[in-house]
């Protein structure tokens, strides 16, 4: 079978795979054709949206097949140190973000105010929050994520943002290219107290280990297979604000460094860049972490519950990372 895409609908990037047939089906026609879904991830600018994936459910063996085609290896979530409770029991390279227990992801605030002006949900930086690609704290970072929906919240909340970092470096003027392109970014793993957030507070930074070291990325990446640069950078929980945010700059959440990654992030996430997505049931995203942040929203987790399975792939960072070990590893 061949897949049939379409632009994805209200958005600016991304593509919609219509495949009328089962989720075991769709994964041996993936397997089959082992090129067709990651070159028309690369098409589509980073984003596929595959409708329908019901049945990855009630085998998740089939995810881990078909995450398989977008990389050389799968992450175990045990080999990076995930809180057990969020690992899928029988896969480890199933990660659950929930709030159904075990499992005890509970989702972001809302941002203040909850709505725009116009009733729309907030998607730009500042007033969204929490943008980000998956582990730009570790080198090298992946290349891809699959995240399925397995118990959808009601329509209207826990939408997943996502903004397209290779129209967003299109779009900057000459000036900033020529001041983007060479710069280096510090990136910390959340949590460690070098977030904006617990620097503003005065919280003393935890001591790190060998292997959660905080990690220099270019901000401005070049895509392995295609050349084409995209912005590559988190905002303030997952950036370095004691050393950073940038090499070379003032530090600290009130430095030069601050100032213009709050400019970039800005621009990053304006609504022309930006794809708010409202899961159904059996929703398969498939995105390019080199080239696509993403942020989560609120949904009401005293009333409702959410499940969804995530898994990371990596295999082509490109040539900056080449012969790189794993820097969460340590001998």
């Amino acid at each position: 079978m061949s897949f049939d895409v379409t632009a994805l609908p209200d958005a600016t990037f991304g593509g919609l795979v219509t495949a009328p047939t089962s989720a075991a089906e769709i994964v041996s026609a993936a397997e089959a054709s082992p090129a067709a879904l990651p070159s028309l991830l690369v098409r589509f600018e980073g984003f596929l949206l595959i409708k329908g994936m019901d049945g990855l459910a009630d085998e998740p063996e089939l995810l881990l097949r078909l995450s398989r085609i977008f990389g050389t290896e799968v992450e175990s979530y045990h080999e990076t140190r995930m809180a057990r409770q969020n690992v899928h029991p029988e896969i480890p390279e199933i990660f659950m973000v929930s709030n159904i227990p075990p499992a005890d992801r509970m989702p972001p605030p809302q941002p203040n105010p909850p709505r725009n002006a116009d009733g729309s949900l907030p998607t730009q930086f500042p007033h969204r929050r929490g943008w980000h690609t998956d582990q730009s704290y570790r080198r090298p970072p992946p290349d891809a994520s699959l995240f399925f929906c397995v118990v959808a919240a009601p329509k209207g909340q826990a939408q997943t943002l996502y903004a397209n970092g290779i129209a967003a470096y299109e779009g900057l003027s000459p000036a900033m290219k020529n001041r983007v392109d060479s710069l280096i970014g510090i990136h910390a793993k959340p949590g460690v107290g070098r977030g904006e957030v617990a620097v503003r507070a005065g919280e003393a930074p935890m001591e790190l280990g060998p292997g959660d070291q905080p990690q220099r990325q270019p901000v401005v990446r070049i895509h392995p297979e295609t050349g084409t640069k995209s912005l590559y950078l988190c905002e303030a929980g997952q950036m370095d604000w004691i050393d950073g945010p940038f090499v070379g700059m003032e530090p600290g959440p009130d430095g030069e460094g601050a100032k213009l990654l709050y400019e970039l992030m800005s621009h990053y996430t304006k609504p022309e860049y930006v794809y708010a997505h409202e899961w159904d049931k059996g929703d398969l995203v498939i995105y390019d972490n080199r080239t696509l942040i993403h942020a989560a929203t609120w949904f009401d987790a005293e009333q409702h519950q959410r499940l969804m399975w995530r898994t990371t792939v990596s295999g082509n960072p490109g040539a900056e990372y080449a012969g790189e070990a794993k820097s969460w590893i340590v001998a």
